[in-house]
């Protein structure tokens, strides 16, 4: 099928240009969204390198320990909600090819009314249930405590935080990636200014600790919104998103028919790194968080290098679904295939960093507790030369997403985190004894097979048939 004729555009905005080189194509979309999204996972960086200078090495641990399982908490409500943004994206970014700016409009009315009402109740039964949840992250009644006091704050952000994402998967589908660029950027200023106050008592504000991070990173996600719509507010005119008219419940089933597998795919990916840390914590016991602070630690590292890769995804996602609505398959295996070789390349380079080159700094940034030091170090070796695995299985997930195959993502990662990831990881720390470096051994396998898995889905091409 053929593109449609082009209608207005919003300002600073073109038709796609899918002729171009894909490598540099891809490279131009992914590297707004890349500072972005790396801007965005440095909220969660900064709190736990925020943490490391509490005032004793108890209180530090226990907040570092607590900062992952709250996060995780709030992405198995929050993330799975801000999966509306997935099917926004390969929606929005086919109707935008297609020239039908209306309809495509029309896709992010219904994704922001849906997040509205689904956000304020999963918001009431996250805080009902929060205090239950962290009973069961972990042994330690001083981690218990921080998780409740960090997680109630974060999980007052569920509708901000997935709004967020649905208007990004909605400006990304158009190829305008620079836009959340924008608002990350105006989020972690903010972010900065408000961790330091809230958490050590500066300016005036009350010194609350692992409350004051949480407190902070929802007023900074709130303004971040706000960016958001703003831009949303300036192309008003050329998409209609304000017509009621646009309102139905055919648009929102739209959205849940390619968001709902990336939800349950969400979940599941959580609630399977929940068992991960669960496994993690038996390490410790009662008395002691050393285990907890450094997988929380290496894994607060690693989320700036899985955000690069998942923004590299983002741009492939795009190209792949505007290239499907061109009628143009062969230039979405093409856009694939490049984004899958960028991945090794770049983030090969950035994984001998992790892994080899600077291992040793950047974990005494992370904390100043030796025994946490320790713990960390060869487990952080082990990941970082696992990165451009990593970057793969995330660059094909987004891909195959973009393609209109959620439901195979959330096959495929049921299977890899209930069939590899907690199997291996039970196995290796526990019968064959190797402790933390075996729990995170089995997390690289489960980043191998996955990425074998997801890339040779994509490369067969069995989403040619999928009409969306």
């Amino acid at each position: 099928m053929s593109a449609a004729p082009a209608l207005p555009l919003p300002t600073g905005s073109s038709r796609p240009q899918l002729e171009g080189p894909p490598y540099r194509t891809i490279i131009k979309l992914a590297i707004p969204t890349v500072i972005a999204m790396m801007s965005q996972a440095i909220v969660n960086a900064v709190d736990s390198v925020f943490f490391a200078h509490l005032p004793t090495p108890q209180e530090s641990n226990a907040a570092q320990a607590a900062l992952m399982p709250s996060l995780i908490l709030l992405w198995m409500f929050g993330g799975s909600l801000s999966a509306m943004g997935i099917g926004t994206q390969a929606l929005a970014a086919r109707r935008f090819v297609e020239g039908r700016n209306d309809a495509a409009g029309a896709v992010l009315a219904n994704c922001a009314a849906f997040i509205v009402g689904a956000g304020t109740l999963l918001t009431i039964v996250a805080l009902l249930i929060l205090p239950w949840l962290a009973s069961k992250q972990h042994d330690s009644p001083e981690v218990q405590r921080a998780i409740v006091d960090y997680g109630t704050w974060r999980m007052w952000g569920i509708a901000s935080m997935a709004l967020t994402m649905g208007i990004k998967g909605f400006f990304d589908g158009l190829g305008r990636t620079w836009i959340h660029f924008v608002s990350s950027v105006a989020m972690n200023i903010f972010n900065l200014l408000f961790c330091y106050m809230f958490i050590f008592g500066k300016f005036g504000a009350p010194e609350m600790g692992a409350a004051g991070a949480g407190l902070a990173a929802l007023l900074a996600t709130w303004i971040g919104l706000i960016v958001m719509v703003v831009y949303v507010w300036i192309d008003r005119g050329v998409f209609k998103f304000f017509h009621w008219a646009h309102l139905s419940w055919k648009g929102i089933s739209e959205i849940l028919r390619l968001s709902v597998p990336a939800a349950i795919a969400t979940v599941l990916m959580m609630f399977g790194f929940q068992l991960f840390l669960g496994i993690v914590a038996s390490l410790d016991g009662d008395h002691t968080s050393v285990n907890g602070a450094a997988s929380s630690n290496i894994i607060s590292m690693l989320k700036l290098t899985f955000t690069a890769c998942l923004a590299f995804g983002t741009a492939t996602a795009t190209l792949v679904s505007q290239s499907i609505g061109a009628g143009r398959h062969d230039l979405a295996t093409r856009f694939g295939s490049a984004s899958i070789k960028l991945g090794l390349i770049l983030f090969g380079v950035v994984g001998i960093g992790e892994g080899i080159l600077f291992t040793r700094p950047i974990v005494e940034l992370w904390t100043l507790d030796p025994a946490v030091q320790e713990a960390m170090m060869i487990p952080m070796r082990v990941m970082g030369l696992a990165t451009p695995v990593i970057a793969v299985v995330m660059i094909m997930t987004e891909a195959l997403f973009g393609a209109g195959t959620p439901k195979f993502v959330a096959i495929a990662q049921f299977s890899l985190v209930f069939g590899v990831l907690l199997p291996a990881a039970y196995l290796f720390a526990i019968p064959f004894g190797w402790g933390l470096i075996g729990i995170w051994s089995a997390a690289a396998l489960y980043m191998a097979v996955g990425a074998t898995v997801m890339s040779i889905q994509f490369l067969r091409g069995g989403w040619k048939s999928v009409q969306i």
